[in-house]
């Protein structure tokens, strides 16, 4: 058992936070800005709630974080109420955050600079691998703190995953977004194109699914893909916000995402047309509109 703390409540943090306690059997004190969310989570689950990041991380064992973007973490971490200000030596801080490589190298040189430790650690699997405590953990530090943080993770996970140096586990959840936006669009084509060629979708993909074209995207999204219903998962402005991220990081590495860039911007259509918080496989609806 440790001591934990969990900064941002929202759709991932929530249960991540909750595995953390129940599954890990962690004593866990939560913040998220809105107060009343941390006060809920504590009625749910036992544990603390604190009013800002630092009152949160004093003393802990264990620091997560998990929200929106780089801005965010930033503030949760050096702002003036930050978790860096008060984290004690020989700390780890687990940043779960989809955000840039390059913030990850910066706090992880401001977490050594003050004696404890920094691991970026970006997850997959959505909402409903949180809530299941299942999720992939794609790991960036040093191999020691890896170890030592791994068996506090494996609480919400089913794989973790060391990648690298610190900013590696940020630069493979790029790897997972650019290979996401592909499987979805090609996922959406076809449907579109099996609609309009009278097939019965439910009997294509059951055949498809178990051949090559199979994926996780086809058996999880398929059905709600074909009955138009995208209220629900990941959502697009999240995903944007995503592969904003991958292309900067594409121009400054020389990668070439051509097809990243195009799905980028068929996002941006179906955010015009109302569904920025609708699930992913929303591409579908741009090509039924």
């Amino acid at each position: 058992m440790a001591k934990v703390a969990f900064l941002g409540l929202g759709v991932m943090g929530y249960p991540m936070a909750r595995h953390l306690a129940e599954k890990g059997g962690h004593v866990v004190t939560v913040y998220n800005r809105t107060k009343a969310k941390a006060e809920k989570w504590v009625a749910e689950n036992g544990g603390h709630f604190a009013r800002t990041p630092a009152e949160a991380a004093r003393d802990q064992d264990f620091v997560f974080a998990c929200v929106g973007n780089d801005n965010d973490l930033r503030e949760v971490t050096l702002g003036p109420d930050g978790a860096f200000s008060t984290m004690k030596k020989g700390a780890i801080f687990i940043d779960n955050t989809t955000a840039s490589a390059e913030v990850a190298r910066e706090l992880y040189a401001a977490a050594k600079e003050r004696g404890f430790d920094f691991i970026d650690a970006p997850v997959s699997g959505g909402q409903a691998g949180a809530e299941n405590g299942v999720l992939t953990v794609m790991c960036g530090g040093d191999e020691d703190v890896f170890n030592r943080a791994r068996p506090v993770i494996d609480a919400y996970a089913r794989m973790v995953g060391l990648m690298g140096p610190v900013g590696s586990g940020q630069l493979t959840k790029m790897v997972n977004q650019i290979c996401i936006g592909g499987l979805l669009q090609g996922l959406a084509e076809g449907i579109h194109f099996g609609k309009k060629a009278g097939l019965d979708i439910e009997k294509v993909v059951e055949v498809i699914s178990k051949g090559a074209a199979g994926s996780w995207q086809m058996e999880n999204r398929h059905k709600t893909m074909n009955e138009g219903r995208y209220d629900f998962g990941f959502a697009i402005d999240w995903m944007r916000k995503d592969l904003a991220i991958c292309l900067g990081e594409a121009d400054r590495n020389g990668a070439k995402l051509p097809v990243t860039a195009l799905i980028d911007q068929f996002y941006k259509e179906v955010q015009e047309m109302g569904g920025g918080r609708w699930d992913t496989s929303a591409l579908l609806a741009r090509l039924e509109k």
